[in-house]
């Protein structure tokens, strides 16, 4: 375990964003628990603002940000879920916010960032592309970059739903958590190390786009590799911050 991020911080983390995000519920199924012979408890961040944990990670990154960060915007490149947090976030700032997404992103998605107020750039379905766009936009503007995961702002935001779900459910055996970036899994095994150390925490992503296992198995961080998922946000390789931890 790479200690990089401190309680502590997870801690100011859920502080500095309780008004800004769902403290979301944890719901059981009698139906699931009996099909499997355990106890299932489900951290509900589907019920999270922009449908997502994401808006944790970003909430807490744009609220570390000083009045000068602030006054040009802020600008991501994401395919969804952060894009839309990072528009909300800035929106309740009256803060502009610019969003590089690829072109083959779901419609809803981008309409969802333009309803938050955010301001859509489209580019090719690649990570250069992605990269060249965000950069000529930072350029022009001025806004500051916030990673979508490799960041550790976003890492201990993202760490507060598992703080939830471990100061309410007590002593749990396992916590499944869903990995692209690994931003949530890079938090949730911190928050299980402070809170719950016999907690295992188990990694799951589509096993066609599985940089994370192929990294864990090598001990080497590797590359994305074109996908087939539908799953298009775990689509992200893992970072240089998420996969130490």
């Amino acid at each position: 375990m790479v200690l990089s991020i401190s309680f502590d911080e997870i801690k100011r983390a859920s502080d500095r964003i309780h008004s800004y995000i769902h403290q979301t519920p944890v719901l059981t199924s009698q139906h699931i628990d009996q099909l499997v012979s355990a106890n299932f408890y489900f951290k509900c961040e589907n019920f999270q603002k922009v449908g997502a944990f994401k808006m944790r990670g970003a909430s807490n990154a744009v609220l570390q940000l000083t009045e000068e960060n602030r006054k040009n915007g802020i600008a991501t490149h994401s395919s969804g879920n952060h894009a839309q947090a990072i528009a909300l976030i800035a929106s309740q700032l009256k803060i502009p916010s610019y969003i590089v997404m690829p072109f083959n992103t779901p419609k809803i998605k981008k309409e969802a960032v333009d309803g938050y107020g955010g301001k859509v750039i489209e580019c090719e379905p690649t990570l250069q592309s992605r990269e060249s766009t965000l950069n000529s936009i930072i350029e022009k503007t001025g806004a500051v970059f916030i990673h979508p995961y490799n960041d550790n702002r976003i890492i201990a935001g993202q760490a507060t739903a598992a703080l939830e779900l471990l100061n309410k459910i007590k002593d749990l055996d396992y916590v499944i958590t869903p990995v692209g970036g690994g931003g949530l899994l890079s938090g949730t095994a911190l928050a299980a190390y402070y809170l719950s150390p016999t907690t295992q925490v188990i990694g799951v992503e589509p096993e066609l786009a599985n940089d994370a296992y192929r990294s864990l198995q090598t001990g080497i961080l590797q590359p994305a590799v074109p996908t087939q998922t539908i799953a298009d946000g775990l689509r992200g390789a893992l970072g240089t911050k998420t996969f130490p931890i």
